[in-house]
This record gives C-alpha cells, sequence and structure tokens, in this order.
C-alpha cells in the first residue's frame, strides 16, 4: 500500500475492488492494528496543527514593530554612548517579550484545551464490525459509512451507493447537489466529475454510501486547497476594528515623532539624541502589551463560557457573540423540550388505528431488515421523531422484510421503504409531511383535513402515512412516491420548555430579538410559539417568501417572528436580508438543513448533538440546547469586550496626554523633559498592571445591549481626556519648576513620579461610567496590581539604582503634592466622564460581509489536529478599534 494512499483522481478511475486491492484494504475495512500501522506512517487527517507552540508564539513576540522599535532606540542609545541607556532598554525589551509570551501562550493553550472537549468522529469498519472513530484518526484502507448530514471526512472512493447526494459547492462553487455512482471515470476527468467519489469536506445531502478512504489530511483535495489559502481566517468585526485601531495610533505616533524631532532640530539639540527620544515618544504611545491583554482577556473569558456549557470553537467569535442582536432559532429544543412522544396513530377519519403505527414503523431509519427488538431499535433510530414512534411500539411490525430504502431529505420532506408483507407481496410505504403525502395520493377523504387541522390547532406534529402496492419490477426512486392511498395519520408532541418564557424575556432585556424558523407547520410554529411568548402574528411560510421579492420581504420580516415549513435556502435568505438591514445575526441550528444559514450567519451556534455538517459549519458550540445558555454567552461575550476596550481607551487616552505633554516640554525646556529609558520604563510598568484588567468586574448595565468597535469614538476620547492628562503634566511642571526648583534629575524623577501614578490609577474612573468604589469597584486583582505598580514606581526612584536609571530621590513633601494632584485629577475626570458621556451617542452599525474563503476555511477547521481555534495574537488574533457605548436598549 502507498503509505500516503491514492490520488483521488487516480483512485476514480479505477474499479472500486482494484483501488481495494492498491490500498490493501477490503470491504470488511482493516483490522485496529493495521490503522495504528497506518497512522503513524500517514499522520493525522488534520489540515494543520493547531498546538499551542510556544516557539511559534516566541517568534511572534519578537515579530512584534513596536519591539523592533524598542530595538533601534537600544542601538541608537549605544552608537552615541549612553551604554547604560541602553543596557536599560534592553532590559525593558526583554521584560515585554517575556510579558508578552507567558500571557499569550498561556491563552493559546487554555483555547487548545477548550477544543479537546470537542470530537468529531466517523462511523468505520474495524475489525470487520461498526465502530465510531475520531476523525483525524481515519487513514487510507478505511472503509467509511455516510449518510445525510455527514461531513465528509477524507476522499473516498465510493464502495456501495443507495441514491447518494453531495453538496460540493465549497470545492466547486455549485450549488445544486451531485448524484453519486461506482462507475470509474474517464482519463481527464476534473474534481466537479469524479462522480464515484466523496471528497473531504463535502457534504452528504441525502442517501447512504460506504466508501474506502483513499487520501487524508492536506492530501485529500479540500485539504490541498486549505492550506494553498494559508492560515489566516477571515477577519471579524473586532479584527477589523483592531486593525483600524493600531492604523490611528501609528499616524498618531507618526505626527508625534516627525513633530518633536523637527523640534528638536531646530533646537538645535543633537541629531542622534533627538531621534531617540522621538522613538521613545512613538513606543510610549503604543500600548505594547495590547495582544497580551487581548489574549488573556478572550482566554479567560473562554473558560468562564465552557462554564457555562458554551464552547468558542474560534476565540475571537466572542466578542461576536456578545455583538448579537438578533438569534434567528428552530422550535425544537430551544422553546420546546425536544422529547418527542407519540400521542396517537389514526387513520383519515381520527379513529385510532395500530395499524397506521406498524405502516410508519416501516418506513423508519434504523439498521437492519427486520423489526424484533423495539428497544434497541428507538436507540438505532436515525432521528427523534422514529426514535418516539419505536419508543411507543409494543412490539415491531412482524413478517415484513425491507427490501430498499428511500432517505429522507428536505426537499421532498418523505421517507419511503419498499417492504415484502408477510404474503409475498412488495408495498410502498411513505411516511413525512402532510402536505407532501397528500399531494402525492390519489384520493383525500374530506375527514382527512379535518382531522389534521384539529391536531395542528393542538399545538401537535403530524407525520402521514400512505401506501401502494409495488411490482417486482419497482426499484424504489423518488418517481414511486406517486399514486398513493392514504393510511392515516402519526401524532406527537414536544411540550412547549416551562423555562422558555423567562429565557425569552431575559434575552429581550438584553437587546436580543428571537425569530424562529422551523420546517413545522404553520399553525403548529403559531400556536407553540404563542404559548412561549413569542408574537406569531402575521407568521410567514416558506411558499409565501418565495413569491416575494428582497425588498418586500425585508420589510416583513422587520415585523415577524415566526416563519414557518421553510427550506435551508429561505433560512439563509432570512438570515442574509437580516443582516442587509443592519441587525447583527446569530443562528442556532443542529440539522443538515441548517448549514447554509449557520454558514450566513454573523454568529454560527450548534449543539454538542448535532449533525457533523451544522457542528462543523458553527463559531460556537453549546453544550445544551437551552437559549438560557446562550443567554449566559451573550453576557459573558459583551463582559470580555468591555474588559478589553477599558484598556484601548486607558492606552489611548492617558499614553496620549503624557506624550503630547513631553511633547511640549521638550520645545520649551533647556532638557529633556524624560530620557528614553524613563519614557519605556514608565509605559512597560503601566502595561504591566493592565494585564490584571480581564479580571475586572462589569458595571451590569454594559451588558444591556450590544457594544461595537468604533475608531470615531476612540478618537473622540483620546482627544478629549488626553489634554485633561496633559493639564495635570503640565501643573506637576510648574510646581517642580517653581516651588521645588528642580534640575534635570528631579525634574524627571518627578515627573516619572506622577505620570506613572495618574495614568495607572485613572483605570479606576476610566472602568465604568458610575462613581467608582461607591457605586462599581473594581476586582481585586486589577486592585493590587495598579496600586502594586505605583508603588514601584516611587520605590525605583529611592533605590540604589535609581542613578543609573537617571533619577534622584525626591522630597518627601513633593510626594504629599503628588498624592494632592492625583486625587485632583482623578476628580476632573470624573467631572470630565459626564460631560464626555452626555454628548457621545452610538453611530450606525454597518453590518460585515463574509470573506469568499469563508466556508473553506470553517471547513478547514473541521479536519485539523486541534480544531477550528485560531492563535490568539497570532494570524487573524484580532484587536481593537473603537467602542461604542451600549445604549439602555436594543439599538435598533
Amino acid at each position: 500500500m502507498p503509505p500516503t494512499g491514492l490520488p483521488v483522481e487516480e483512485a476514480a478511475r479505477l474499479e472500486a475492488d482494484a483501488v481495494l486491492t492498491r490500498l490493501a484494504s477490503s470491504a470488511a475495512g482493516l483490522s485496529t492494528e493495521q490503522a495504528a500501522r497506518r497512522l503513524r506512517e500517514c499522520g493525522p487527517n488534520a489540515v494543520r496543527s493547531h498546538h499551542a507552540r510556544a516557539l511559534g508564539v516566541l517568534g511572534r513576540q519578537l515579530r512584534s514593530p513596536v519591539l523592533l522599535l524598542l530595538a533601534v532606540t537600544a542601538a541608537i542609545s549605544a552608537t552615541i554612548g549612553n551604554t547604560s541607556d541602553a543596557i536599560i532598554i534592553g532590559v525593558i525589551l526583554l521584560a515585554s517579550v517575556a510579558l508578552g509570551f507567558v500571557n499569550e501562550y498561556r491563552a493559546e493553550r487554555a483555547a487548545a484545551s477548550l477544543h479537546d472537549l470537542m470530537r468529531h468522529t466517523v462511523a468505520v469498519l474495524r475489525d470487520g464490525h461498526p465502530a465510531r472513530v475520531d476523525v483525524k484518526d481515519v487513514v487510507p484502507g478505511d472503509v467509511v459509512r455516510l449518510a445525510a448530514g455527514v461531513v465528509v471526512p477524507a476522499d473516498i472512493r465510493l464502495l456501495e451507493v443507495a441514491s447518494l447526494d453531495c453538496d460540493e459547492s465549497v470545492l466547486t462553487g455549485e450549488s445544486s447537489t451531485v448524484d453519486k455512482g461506482l462507475a470509474p471515470v474517464g482519463p481527464g476527468a476534473g474534481v466537479a466529475d469524479l462522480s464515484c467519489c466523496a471528497l473531504m469536506g463535502t457534504v452528504v445531502s441525502g442517501g447512504t454510501a460506504t466508501g474506502v478512504v483513499v487520501a487524508t489530511g492536506a492530501r485529500a483535495e479540500f485539504g490541498r486547497i486549505a492550506l494553498a489559502l494559508g492560515e489566516r481566517q477571515p477577519e471579524t468585526d473586532f479584527q477589523v476594528g483592531l486593525r483600524q485601531f493600531s492604523t490611528l495610533l501609528l499616524q498618531v505616533a507618526a505626527a508625534l515623532t516627525a513633530l518633536i524631532l523637527l523640534t528638536n532640530l531646530l533646537l538645535h539639540r543633537s541629531l542622534l539624541e533627538s531621534l531617540l527620544f522621538s522613538l521613545a515618544i512613538a513606543i510610549g504611545i503604543t500600548p505594547q502589551l495590547l495582544p497580551a491583554v487581548v489574549s488573556t482577556s478572550l482566554a479567560v473569558g473562554s473558560r468562564q463560557l465552557a462554564r457555562s456549557k458554551v464552547l468558542v470553537k474560534r476565540l475571537v467569535c466572542i466578542e461576536d457573540l456578545g455583538d448579537m442582536d438578533l438569534l434567528v432559532t428552530d422550535k425544537t429544543g430551544t422553546l420546546t423540550d425536544g422529547r418527542v412522544s407519540l400521542v396517537e396513530a389514526v387513520d383519515p377519519g381520527g379513529v385510532t388505528s395500530p395499524e397506521v403505527l406498524a405502516l410508519g414503523l416501516l418506513a423508519t431509519d434504523v439498521e437492519g431488515d427486520t423489526w424484533t427488538d423495539t428497544a434497541s431499535l428507538a436507540a438505532s433510530a436515525g432521528n427523534p421523531l422514529d426514535t418516539a414512534l419505536w419508543e411507543a411500539a409494543v412490539e415491531g411490525p412482524t413478517g415484513y422484510t425491507r427490501l430498499e430504502m428511500l432517505p429522507f431529505d428536505h426537499e421532498r420532506r418523505l421517507t419511503s421503504a419498499l417492504v415484502r408483507a408477510p404474503d409475498g407481496s412488495r408495498l410502498l410505504v411513505t411516511k413525512g409531511a402532510p402536505e407532501s403525502v397528500l399531494a402525492r395520493c390519489v384520493a383525500v377523504p374530506a375527514a382527512a383535513e379535518v382531522t389534521l387541522q384539529a391536531r395542528f390547532a393542538a399545538a401537535y406534529r403530524v407525520i402521514a402515512v400512505a401506501t401502494r402496492a409495488a411490482g417486482e419490477g419497482v426499484a424504489l426512486t423518488a418517481a414511486d412516491e406517486a399514486g398513493l392511498e392514504l393510511r392515516g395519520f402519526l401524532v406527537l408532541l414536544d411540550q412547549p420548555k416551562a423555562s422558555a418564557h423567562e429565557t425569552l424575556e431575559r434575552l429581550a432585556d438584553l437587546g436580543v430579538r428571537v425569530k424562529v424558523a422551523t420546517g413545522d407547520n404553520a399553525v403548529v410554529a403559531a400556536t407553540v410559539c404563542s404559548q412561549v411568548g413569542v408574537d406569531a402574528s402575521g407568521t410567514l411560510t416558506g411558499a409565501q417568501m418565495a413569491v416575494m421579492d428582497d425588498a418586500t420581504l425585508i420589510e416583513r420580516v422587520r415585523a415577524v417572528d415566526v416563519y414557518a415549513r421553510v427550506s435551508p435556502e429561505d433560512k439563509a435568505r432570512l438570515i442574509r436580508l437580516l443582516r442587509q438591514d443592519g441587525r447583527v445575526v446569530g443562528f442556532l441550528g443542529d440539522g443538515v438543513n441548517d448549514a447554509l444559514a449557520l454558514h450566513s450567519a454573523d454568529v454560527g451556534l450548534s449543539v454538542d448533538g448535532a449533525t457533523d455538517v451544522a457542528r462543523e459549519a458553527a463559531d460556537i458550540i453549546l453544550l445544551e440546547k437551552d437559549l438560557g445558555v446562550i443567554a449566559d454567552g451573550v453576557v459573558g461575550g459583551r463582559r470580555i469586550f468591555a474588559n478589553t476596550i477599558k484598556y484601548v481607551l486607558m492606552g489611548t487616552s492617558s499614553n496620549f496626554g503624557n506624550m503630547f505633554s513631553a511633547a511640549a516640554a521638550s520645545a520649551v525646556l533647556p532638557f529633556l523633559p524624560m530620557l528614553p529609558s524613563q519614557i519605556l520604563l514608565n509605559n512597560l510598568l503601566y502595561d504591566s498592571s493592565q494585564l490584571a484588567i480581564p479580571t475586572d468586574r462589569v458595571d451590569p448595565e454594559r451588558v444591556l445591549a450590544p457594544s461595537h468597535w468604533d475608531v470615531a469614538f476612540i478618537r473622540r476620547f483620546m482627544v478629549f481626556f488626553g489634554p485633561l492628562s496633559s493639564l495635570f503634566d503640565f501643573m506637576t511642571f510648574a510646581v517642580l519648576l517653581g516651588a521645588f526648583h528642580a534640575g534635570p534629575a528631579l525634574f524627571r524623577t518627578g515627573w516619572f513620579i506622577e505620570s506613572l501614578a495618574t495614568q495607572t490609577l485613572v483605570i479606576f474612573a476610566i472602568r465604568t461610567r458610575r462613581i467608582p468604589f461607591w457605586r462599581s469597584r473594581p476586582s481585586w486583582p486589577l486592585m493590587v496590581a495598579a496600586l502594586s505598580v505605583v508603588v514601584v514606581g516611587v520605590l525605583i526612584t529611592v533605590s540604589p539604582v535609581s542613578h543609573l536609571l537617571g533619577f534622584t530621590v525626591p522630597p518627601p513633601d513633593f510626594l504629599a503634592v503628588v498624592a494632592v494632584m492625583v486625587l485632583a485629577y482623578l476628580a476632573l475626570i470624573e467631572g470630565g466622564k459626564r460631560v464626555f458621556y452626555a454628548d457621545h451617542r452610538p453611530p450606525p452599525v454597518v453590518p460585515r460581509a463574509r470573506d469568499v474563503s469563508h466556508q473553506v476555511h470553517r471547513r478547514a477547521a473541521r479536519f485539523s489536529h486541534r480544531g477550528a481555534i485560531n492563535r490568539p495574537g497570532g494570524p487573524g488574533a484580532r484587536g481593537p478599534s473603537a467602542l461604542s457605548e451600549p445604549a439602555t436598549s436594543s439599538r435598533r
């Protein structure tokens, strides 16, 4: 056997038996020992691995532009003979790298351990028996079973096919499904023409099949495409915001650096000394530990969400969850208990009929061709409705043998079975949605409509059952589902969830509106929704949506909250229009028919027990299908976003103010107001205190509505609060020069202490719109970190090494003056908050568009060794852009 299998194009040109021979396999699959050996030879079935790698994290730290500036600054210091400054800056550089590395590496490890909780398995034959194995353990030669809703785990040459259709749009771009067969293809066939193969990453939309794996991981067709796209995932809103914020800082830093350099040169100061000072200013205005703060915040948040039964596949989606203001969901398991039970089996006139249940059991998706053990059949049923039928059956239909099966799909909404009856005749049994079954019956009794509508009005789910005689020559296809005779109805009930009404109110309080999109009958959907508090007036059906153009439909969807008998395309269209209307849309789905909508939504949510295609398409996995879990996730996402923003606002306001003060002072003083090494030390101490921000408490009103990045808001915040910081810097200058007659050493020492104290302690005012400490208490870690940094800064100036840093011991009365000025500064900031937030209004939000490679990236993650976890701080990691303050209710 070739250790890496066969190229799928070559396998498609061979007969199935020849492929098995080439792979040293058989229709019974591999032995456990063979599979283990091949796994060692071929490696895991993963497109790429996302382990937490220390060297990779360190490499990203060393590639930071800020660290490059630090290195240049140290080199210039050494060049002009300031060896001590060069050493100090080098120590600061190492400390910055160490802090960033430790926090980002911890975040990666947290992400990796989080994704270890999520598993994707596939049905294979091992040692001749069916087994489920992790997708990454699939090897060439494995015989795999495919069914509707499965994401194909590798490139597979088909061995047996039963009405198999695959959605290959992720590879070919074609929206229509592809019929699969067994016949080999001719030479020169392209990827879209490999009809005897199922390709990695595509989705089984209908039917069943078995096949032998020919290529795995990066050697599969999908794997090669995914690797060619690179590791960078499409940007989320949060990432776009961080990029815009970084651009803003770059512009401000460049302007200040150029201005300071020009001013110092006009004052006939040394070129190298002026350049060194300018570079320090540029570095000082840059939040050096922003990636570490973002990574830490996301990692802490992911652990908190995991405790709330919310697993985030990609950490940067956490803020998207908090940003969501509209949720589209199915009703089963969210508004209802999700436990379907059979209420009755009746004939068309509504009279109880055990025969209807027996016929319905014949067309259920269970293993085997005869039916005796109802308990085991209930456990093996392919969907909850079939499970409910077998759980209600006292005994199976005896004497019948199933000959052929036509599986359910969401276009037909039917399942059919060809069976041999006890008398030897052949019978076609069809069950499914009443509208679909009745449309295929030759005659429908008048009483049937009355029976059906009465059950719908009582919020029952109804399955219609019909039959017809089948001749010996009949081969079961969808065309045979015609000329049927209606035999009756199976009536089932899924009770409304007791907590649904309360949870919906909680989501409404959070500014999240809920819309329900279901495949159920419109009357049933409206009844259930009304019972739990969803407005069901004006319920739309898929058929009604189909005849509306987008402009008409968008006007309706703004008001309508319940959509019934909708197709996968209807759900995706609904979400697309809602996003175009400016909403941030989450979609909760767990079936193969939900994949389109999950990909279309801003936030795709699925559940741990969902179909493979739904879990793969989702950004976030819920361990419990309950709207209350989503509400917890929304609150968690908003808390994480709020804490991340605190650092951004701190960095832009206080850093900008201090650097502006330095620029102004350098223009009027006969000496530099602070040495480059002192500026960098100040910045490092300040930044390190902010690493505790992710642990901070968040005011309750901050999670009541979505908050959004807004660079314009950050710019206004910086311009408003920065000068307030500079005002107290200038007061410090006056005190130092006027009252203490400070020379260069004392001036630098005094300003170092004052600037460090004000820009560090102002977090207690900026972190909340309330009165700090009295109405809003910070977390203990943040309080300890901020106060400790100020104490360390003062101790440095009085320590034996202070002269090496260019400091001198400050007089005690100056420290007392600084304490008073810090209190006055915080009081001024409190007053400034009242003025600033009184004038601020959130801007309109523009919905984002999906990147064209979004599907491939998401499915590539499905085949990763760790899964879809993007490295925080690495490629694709996001950062802030700006915040628009949350309103008191939904932004719409």
